[in-house]
């Protein structure tokens, strides 16, 4: 199977954990990727403002790469990144004038767009296209032991008719990690937001819902948490410096992106998951486990 691939920006640098383990786990599912020519950054935020078409322009344009590249289907694995795309696939889809507007500001394009490349989150390709039952059977490594809190934050599952699941108790997260071998964790603060971009300015408000979150999740027994978000990743890992010196009592957990645990349990090598880049590191607890 192939798949059009937008990557996304910050999947090239911070995050680029992210990316390889997907490539590499993909790769054992026989999944081959192929990289969008001349990807540009989604805008990273989809606009509300109804008469503000020129921030389309950039997610719009991706999927004219896809068109480019004789596809009619993209996969992205940032959450940031689904929401932006498909919400404004959505909207060109559902307003005509619209989309022949954005068509005449990327006439240099050559390329007319039509409303007819369907956005795809990873977990939506490993569970309805690859099933969830094979990559039950090709895990060689089950994550036996290890307690997983899967957080969702806003993107993938917000607004309701573009979230890849319930808004409101997603589990496809839970559905995976159970099938990798570990033991999903539940718990209440897995769709609440991380503070998102408010990491520029307040930083003390990030390390607020920070100390929410992952105290939470380890209430619940958890012993790493995972994502499917940069920002959230950021907020949640590297922010617990700041979270330790505002609040005593908390206390550090590893926080990785889904595709690190989903790589370990399909046999990639251990320096395709990338832990080094996981600020705290979730290498000690593995070990512990018998993973690595």
């Amino acid at each position: 199977m192939k798949i059009s691939y937008y990557p996304g920006c910050t999947l090239k640098n911070n995050a680029k954990n992210f990316e390889d383990s997907t490539i590499c786990a993909l790769k054992q599912l026989g999944v081959e990727v192929e990289e969008l020519s001349r990807w540009n950054c989604c805008g990273t935020v989809f606009s509300l403002a109804t008469d503000d078409l020129m921030h389309h322009i950039a997610p719009i344009r991706n999927l004219i790469r896809v068109k480019e590249a004789n596809s009619d289907r993209v996969m992205t694995m940032c959450a940031m990144c689904y929401n932006t795309l498909k919400r404004a696939n959505e909207r060109v889809k559902n307003d005509r004038e619209s989309l022949d507007r954005l068509n005449e500001f990327m006439y240099r394009e050559g390329t007319k767009y039509n409303g007819d490349v369907k956005v795809l989150h990873l977990l939506e390709l490993l569970k309805n296209d690859v099933k969830f039952e094979k990559v039950a059977a090709k895990v060689v490594k089950p994550l036996k032991g290890l307690k997983v809190a899967n957080y969702y934050g806003c993107y993938l599952v917000r607004p309701q008719d573009i979230g890849l699941d319930d808004p409101e108790n997603p589990t496809i997260l839970e559905d995976l990690a159970g099938l990798l071998g570990a033991t999903p964790v539940n718990f209440p603060f897995k769709t609440e937001c991380c503070a998102a971009y408010q990491t520029v300015d307040k930083p003390e408000v990030v390390a607020e819902r920070t100390n929410q979150i992952l105290t939470s999740a380890q209430n619940q027994g958890a012993d790493v948490v995972t994502v499917s978000c940069p920002l959230c990743a950021f907020n949640l890992d590297q922010r617990q410096k700041e979270t330790a010196q505002i609040y005593p009592e908390f206390k550090n957990i590893p926080v990785l992106y889904f595709t690190q645990l989903l790589a370990l349990a399909l046999g990639c090598p251990e320096e395709s998951a990338g832990f080094d880049l996981n600020y705290i590191d979730p290498k000690p607890i593995l070990k512990e486990k018998g993973l690595i």
